[in-house]
């Protein structure tokens, strides 16, 4: 029996998020220190597996209130079962005939939830790719960010960009153009222009985060699209200031100015919170971090942060003090 297995990282935004929903300019890297992986084999009957994430037993009524704020009232399933339905709905639209077998799927993941790091994304793309395997499928890898983003959107009403499933399908370290005048439309589904950076051209990179700080996504977003709708000039003038800060950032890892690099992370950060009411204990982390030498940003949404860090030294510096505060600290594998 053939068992397939697709994985799909976590990714940390480097620079311009989040405007990547707004047409405008992000850089953003996968982190290999975490990921979700499905398995996906020959079934007599089409099958969903559960994971442990999907659990609904708890310890106390306070457990399961802190899983609720924390994972909301669904856990992966509903990704597995959108990601299956919308691969269906593309093939049907495209007149690709899939062949009669079932199978039996499931997923695990280690990335940690709703801190910003694409946990939700890795499921689906994990699951598209495990279904393209078994029915033999191929579907352009360009096309393929804005089918995801698809799914999530139209099915699951998750506000997002394209930022998370550009990186998680390209991998390694991707510049991401979203302007008007850039994007296109390929199969009915709008592209931005990718542009794959070597990973030789970046510095030691950490991540910090806590579950403990996290909140979905749809929290930071669905405001901030609704005062961007609006023609909020701050916002939309944020918008502009991270696409710029991104052109400056992909110069500066072509000409391996790190700390010029620094410097323009903790611009994007700085220009996000003159937009946005964050929440305290993101701003401490960004300030902890900073306290320690190194340039800080969120990695995402909220509840993890992501910087360069110069040595060693520093990096067990930043572990201690973040710990401190209840944050794990790593270095990102590439």
């Amino acid at each position: 029996m053939e068992i397939i297995r697709c994985r799909a990282y976590a990714r940390a935004g480097l620079i311009g998020n989040p405007s990547d929903a707004y047409n405008g300019k992000t850089i953003a890297v996968i982190v290999k220190n975490f990921n979700a992986q499905v398995t996906l084999y020959e079934w007599d009957r089409i099958e969903i597996v559960p994971s442990p994430s999907d659990e609904s037993v708890f310890c106390s009524i306070g457990e399961m209130a802190q899983d609720v704020k924390l994972h909301g009232y669904y856990g992966g399933i509903r990704l597995v079962k959108a990601a299956i339905y919308g691969f269906v709905i593309y093939c049907k639209s495209r007149g690709i005939r899939l062949h009669e077998r079932n199978f039996s799927i499931r997923y695990e993941t280690n990335i940690p939830r709703q801190v910003g790091m694409a946990g939700s994304s890795a499921i689906v793309v994990a699951t598209l790719r495990a279904l393209m395997i078994f029915y033999g499928v191929v579907i352009p890898k360009r096309v393929l960010p804005s089918l995801v983003l698809s799914i999530e959107r139209e099915q699951l009403n998750i506000t997002a960009g394209l930022q998370d499933r550009v990186a998680q399908i390209y991998e390694g370290c991707v510049y991401m153009n979203f302007a008007k005048e850039s994007v296109r439309v390929d199969e009915g589904f709008i592209c931005g222009e990718y542009e794959e950076l070597p990973l030789q051209l970046l510095p030691s990179l950490y991540i910090s985060y806590s579950k403990d700080f996290g909140e979905p996504t749809e929290v930071f977003h669905n405001n901030l699209r609704f005062r961007y709708d609006n023609g909020e000039a701050a916002v939309v003038d944020a918008m502009l200031g991270f696409a710029a800060l991104t052109v400056e950032a992909r110069g500066a890892l072509l000409d391996r100015n790190w700390g010029k690099l620094g410097m323009l992370m903790d611009k994007n950060f700085d220009l996000r919170r003159s937009i946005c009411q964050l929440p305290s204990e993101h701003i401490l982390m960004i300030e902890t971090a900073r306290s320690c030498g190194v340039s800080a940003k969120f990695a995402g949404s909220g509840g993890a942060i992501v910087g360069i860090y110069p040595d060693e030294e520093t990096l067990e510096k930043l572990r201690e003090k973040m710990g401190a505060i209840g944050c794990k600290t790593l270095g990102i594998e590439l």
